[in-house]
């Protein structure tokens, strides 16, 4: 079978490296193609390659840059934005706030419209909306992309990014009566990210949660839901730790006796506070603690992979027994470093990452504050509550820091609560015992046998298309640019503009500059020429006497 495993970048691979793993162990052709070729993730999947001679990379073709691709992208972020005027996301701003950066202003106010004033247009507008986004001509490049790759099924990971140009690969396969499947990447997508806006014929989730997400949020067919368990998170289990507590201990030059607390970083969204001075904030409260087991215990704290910048400036020297210390588990020596600093640890410690779920499976308590600096990022997102009240719960949570430090050490002092029916309805609801990787794979394999059926073209098209070609003839209009373009989008045409105009202004000014310059080289040589004439008519001019 040929397996045609389309992502937005290399780096979304990450959480199906076990997938691919397992389809190339069964014989199976795989190509990964990528919208966008950066160099995060290659090392993955060119290690992945390899391994595996029937694996290939490369990138897909992006859309034409045309104006049939302005209008797309700004009528899919429109859809998006409506998503998030459901009541669902009235208690999570930053959702609304993300989605509103990236909107159209007329997107914008349609959507303030719809949430404060009428609420029931909702529906029947994204349905228009769709209507428009559905009449935009396919892209030819694409489906001969897809079509060259005869693949027997096409698997796509993220697609619900927002305003995401990967549902042209979704409808090119169509075209081509090719199964699908979407693989959700992350516990969060369903849930924050945008709309599953054309059906594939298979969704896979990790559970019944997301299944539930997919049904409610997004209108999948319930046959149309594979639940697998989290792939992802199979390396974590029965895994053994690569070095023993004190070679691990003694490496990072901490005390062999008391218990180790882990913190572990998260992402917050982009241009959200720096984690860094409240972790540091959040030491010096452990270490000034009453409890001689918190001023003691060895801190080990990891920085989220995408936030180490803002630890280079950080000294934590100041504190005894603490360090800072790992980098991504993209290979096999992180992967190593990482799963140790879980291991070896006696509580887990941080705010919203997945690495609480890691924690998790390797049987560590997991603490939170939910503190109001911190409620964008936690409380004002719907998965993080999952970490709440899945399976019971995982996260022992604090909502002040001396609740907090008292969870602690009590869990530091070895209190034991079993959180086992978390991982098992989070990540594993087929079972403990029950790996997700092969349960995936079965489930691509029977995608070949599936009947695909091509997307119906929508109704009154020739219509559709006038009312775009409308809109684009607003894309170049200096007056409607706050209309047809987002916020961020017009920040940025306002710095190229006034980029182009102090160029332009200090063009002119060279110009003016260079034209004196030669204005000011003829006067000087008519000058020059005039004294020259004067002095020899003085010189022919008869002398007295």
């Amino acid at each position: 079978m040929k397996v045609l495993f389309l992502g937005y970048r290399y780096t979304y691979f990450r959480n199906f490296d076990s997938v691919l793993r397992e389809l190339a162990g069964r014989g199976h052709a795989i190509h990964l193609g990528v919208e966008e070729e950066h160099e995060q993730g290659r090392a993955l999947v060119s290690a992945l390659a390899a391994e595996h001679p029937t694996m290939t990379f490369g990138p897909a073709p992006d859309r034409a840059d045309d104006e049939w691709s302005w209008v797309a992208g700004r009528i899919r972020h429109g859809l998006d934005h409506l998503r998030y005027q459901h009541r669902a996301f009235d208690d999570t701003p930053m959702l609304r706030e993300r989605s509103r950066q990236r909107t159209p202003g007329a997107f914008v106010a349609l959507g303030s419209f719809v949430r404060r004033y009428a609420r029931w247009t909702r529906r029947p507008l994204s349905a228009w909306i769709r209507w428009l986004e559905r009449s935009v001509p396919d892209d030819p490049s694409i489906r001969s992309f897809i079509a060259q790759q005869q693949p027997d099924v096409v698997l796509i990971t993220p697609l619900i990014t927002l305003g995401s140009s990967q549902i042209d690969y979704l409808r090119a396969a169509r075209s081509l009566r090719i199964p699908t499947g979407l693989c959700v990447w992350s516990w969060d997508h369903l849930s924050s990210k945008a709309l599953v806006r054309e059906l594939p014929d298979r969704v896979f989730v990790w559970n019944e949660t997301q299944r539930h997400e997919a049904i409610d949020m997004h209108g999948v067919p319930a046959d149309r839901i594979c639940v697998t368990g989290a792939q992802c998170f199979d390396k974590w289990f029965d895994r053994t730790p690569s070095r023993d507590r004190e070679t691990f201990r003694r490496a990072l030059g901490f005390p062999l006796e008391e218990p180790l607390i882990l913190y572990v970083c998260s992402a917050p969204f982009s241009g959200s506070q720096p984690e860094a001075p409240f972790v540091v904030e959040w030491i010096r409260r452990v270490r000034a603690s009453a409890s001689p087991r918190l001023r003691t215990a060895p801190i080990l704290v990891r920085p989220h992979p995408s936030r180490t910048a803002e630890w280079e400036s950080v000294d934590v020297r100041q504190f005894p027994g603490v360090a800072v210390w790992g980098s991504e588990p993209s290979d096999a020596g992180a992967r190593d470093d990482y799963f140790d600093s879980l291991y070896h640890s006696s509580a887990v410690v941080g705010l919203n990452t997945s690495a609480f779920i890691e924690a998790g499976i390797v049987g560590r308590p997991v603490h939170t504050l939910l503190l109001p600096e911190w409620y964008e990022s936690q409380m004002g997102t719907v998965h993080f509550r999952y970490l709440l009240e899945a399976g019971g719960g995982l996260l022992i949570a604090a909502s002040s820091i001396d609740e907090h430090l008292a969870q602690l050490d009590r869990s530091l002092a070895g209190a034991a609560e079993d959180r086992r029916s978390f991982i098992r309805a989070f990540v594993r609801p087929l079972g403990l015992d029950i790996a997700a990787t092969p349960r995936f794979v079965d489930e691509v394999e029977a995608m070949r046998s599936t009947v695909a059926e091509p997307l119906p073209r929508p109704r009154f098209e020739r219509l559709a298309h006038r009312l775009l070609r409308a809109a684009i003839a607003y894309r170049d209009d200096v007056q409607r640019e706050p209309w047809v373009y987002s916020e961020r989008e017009v920040e940025k045409i306002g710095r190229m503009r006034a980029l182009r105009e102090s160029k332009a202004a200090r063009e002119r000014e060279r110009k003016l500059a260079e034209r004196a310059f030669k204005d000011q080289r003829q006067s000087d040589k008519r000058l020059a020429r005039e004294r020259r004439r004067a002095a020899k008519d003085a010189s022919k001019a008869p002398t007295a006497g």
